[in-house]
């Protein structure tokens, strides 16, 4: 299995950050890559389109509100990779005056090597989170 993570220090209470991007059906309000989410079961299931109208379909297979984290597994993407699972979670930061947002995966390349199925997501997790950076800090 090949495996991508990223972090961002933001200056927000762990709390307030948590608002914003914890619903499953939150992308679209701080990912710039996914301008539009609709859940489906009962809000288990998420259709989401990225700018070039592809459609990604994910699972929410955990949700923590206490811990602020959830994980969700692709059941289809534009991806070349398989079995993929991941989380986000925000915690406190370590100075207990802002938040942590973490944010890694796991999965199985296809037809590429690990490294490059990590460097994709790698860059999409950093991307994302500097965008939710942005969103407080402009």
């Amino acid at each position: 299995m090949a495996k991508a993570a990223a972090f961002i220090e933001i200056p927000v209470e762990a709390d307030k950050v948590w608002q914003l991007i914890g619903g499953f059906n939150a992308l679209p309000n701080w990912l710039p890559y996914i301008p539009q989410s609709e859940l489906q079961e009962e809000g288990r299931v998420r259709h989401l389109a990225n700018p070039d109208g592809s459609v990604i379909i994910e699972r929410l297979m955990a949700f923590d509100e206490k811990e602020r984290s959830y994980s969700y597994h692709i059941l289809q993407a534009p991806f070349p990779v398989k079995d993929y699972y991941s989380t986000l979670r925000v915690k406190k930061s370590s100075d207990g005056g802002g938040s942590r947002v973490e944010w890694f995966g796991e999965f199985a390349p296809v037809d590429v090597s690990d490294q490059e199925a990590s460097s994709l997501f790698q860059g999409i997790y950093e991307d994302g989170l500097k965008a939710l950076k942005e969103h407080y800090v402009s």
